[in-house]
């Protein structure tokens, strides 16, 4: 009987014309093929992405400190040591991926991790902040190409039927990184130096090396065309400008010449972009891509759900620190049930996702995570501990129902030569995601006063005027998030709309 399914889908999937494309221009392209057991791959490509995630989480927390340092105050210039490493990682994700399947994923990977380790140690060496922020931004890039490669690298390894398995264990290290760094900043920050944040990253990048050159074995069928340099720039401009807008304009105001320049550059180079590319052989950025339902419909739900759920890492502080004066330890520990639901409930949704599909699980986890954006919204100055965690778990449970699933959809939708620059697809649009979700959120909370509310309470100068500032204060909140809830939910029809994506057969 089993053999008799096999068959059939076989014969289904030899007949899908997406597929007879496919294998037609699998021919023309290289197609990178790993030749290493599948659990081997998944531990390789944890090292990096536990590496990666916990650097993105871990800086945060130890930027007064580092401030201090310098003699610079906590503004201005001390947040491109966050802003550098966003910018050049967005600017390189789609590049990096694409890249991938020119040249193949392992050097990628292998590049990916000799800047990451590289720069990490600058950055623990840095004399001043100036050199620091360079070393971010080789920081970043290395973090792009370890991020971009990734998913890539996990669906040569695994099966298509066991795909949703394979990101659902990836997730489980990605939440660990992002839990476990804002505690560990705290604690490498308080009892030894903030350049311990970054030379912790040194075991883990000499062991990920090493990992990659003994055990991750490549084939490359064919040596890879012309790379498209014009089109690769041409995405890196867009795609920094937007980001550095984005990440400057609460602080310089929507309306400011360098925000608006940075804006107006961005979308130019964006909206040219594809002129360029479909006049070249082998461009930079694939985008046939996005003439696939399944494919585009993943990417925009992925999109959606980063504006909407991202807001909640970006928001969280604010109110535990300064409406209800929280020590920085204790916010950390209370930002930690969110990704722990997400490294317990992803793999289970990923299993789930490869014997049912993926519609109606991502549809339904942005569904209920848009339910727990709402009951986020009614925390108050009054909120107990249990009021502040169980909507986050809630938002949890529904955002990991939805990230595997969508994640293996869009992989899915992507033909196998094309898989590097899906994984750069999902990582850009993760990251932009996150952007707009920072940018967003903040203009709704400062332009309803929550900003400067939040402010005067921290401060201590409250004085007279507490209950009104709170009330200023939980109403921005509250309103923020019903916002953030009403994108969510669009992301559920977004969800919906992509039909029923094509199961394909793993080439080796």
């Amino acid at each position: 009987m089993k053999q008799e399914e096999k068959t059939s889908q076989s014969g289904m999937e030899k007949n899908d014309p997406r597929v007879v494309a496919s294998n037609a221009n699998a021919g023309k392209e290289a197609v990178p093929q790993l030749q290493t057991g599948k659990w081997t791959t998944l531990l390789v490509v944890a090292i990096g992405v536990f590496m990666a995630t916990l650097d993105s989480s871990i800086v945060n927390i130890s930027l007064p400190a580092i401030a201090n340092n310098f003699g610079v105050p906590l503004s201005g210039a001390i947040e491109w040591v966050v802003i550098a490493y966003l910018v050049v990682t967005a600017a390189t994700l789609l590049t990096a991926g694409r890249l991938a399947d020119m040249i193949g994923r392992k050097a990628v990977w292998l590049t990916g991790l000799v800047f990451f380790t590289g720069s990490s140690a600058l950055c623990g060496l840095a004399p001043n902040l100036a050199f620091l922020i360079a070393a971010r931004a080789l920081q970043g890039l290395g973090g792009a190409l370890l991020l971009a490669v990734s998913p890539a690298m996990l669906t040569s390894a695994f099966s298509p039927h066991e795909r949703g398995r394979a990101l659902g264990l990836n997730a489980i290290t990605v939440s660990l990184g992002v839990s476990i760094g804002p505690i560990l900043g705290g604690f490498i920050t308080g009892y030894f130096t903030w350049r311990w944040i970054f030379y912790v990253n040194l075991p883990f990048g000499i062991l990920g090396l090493i990992a990659t050159l003994v055990f991750i074995k490549e084939k490359v069928q064919r040596r890879p065309g012309r790379f498209d340099p014009l089109g690769a720039a041409l995405l890196a401009i867009g795609l920094a400008c937007l980001t550095a807008g984005l990440s400057f304009a609460q602080e310089l105001g929507w309306n400011s010449l360098p925000i608006l320049m940075l804006l107006i550059v961005g979308l130019l180079a964006l909206i040219i972009l594809p002129f360029v590319e479909l006049r070249v052989p082998n461009p930079a950025i694939v985008l046939s891509l996005l003439n696939n339902r399944v494919f585009t419909s993943a990417l925009l739900s992925l999109i959606i759900s980063f504006l909407a759920l991202f807001a909640v890492s970006f928001m969280l502080p604010f109110y535990l620190e300064e409406l209800r004066r929280f020590p920085t330890q204790l916010s950390g520990l209370l930002l930690t049930p969110l990704p722990l639901t997400i490294a317990f409930i992803a793999p289970i949704s990923g299993s789930l996702a490869d014997r049912i599909g993926t519609r109606w699980l991502a549809a339904g986890g942005l569904a209920i995570a848009s339910i727990g954006l709402v009951c986020i919204s009614f925390l108050n100055e009054r909120s107990s501990i249990w009021d502040i965690v169980w909507p986050l778990l809630v938002t949890g449970i529904g955002q990991s129902i939805f990230q595997t699933p969508n994640n293996s959809a869009l992989l899915g939708a992507a033909p196998p030569q094309h898989q590097g620059s899906a994984s750069g697809f999902l990582a850009t649009a993760r990251t932009m995601g996150q952007s707009l979700s920072i940018a967003l959120a903040g203009a709704i909370f400062a332009a309803l006063g929550g900003a400067t509310a939040g402010r005067i309470l921290v401060s201590g100068n409250a004085s007279g005027q507490l209950a009104q500032l709170q009330r200023t204060f939980v109403y921005s909140f509250h309103q923020t998030f019903v916002v953030c809830a009403c994108i969510a939910a669009l992301g559920v029809l977004a969800s919906l709309v992509r039909g029923k994506e094509t199961r394909r057969l793993k080439t080796r």
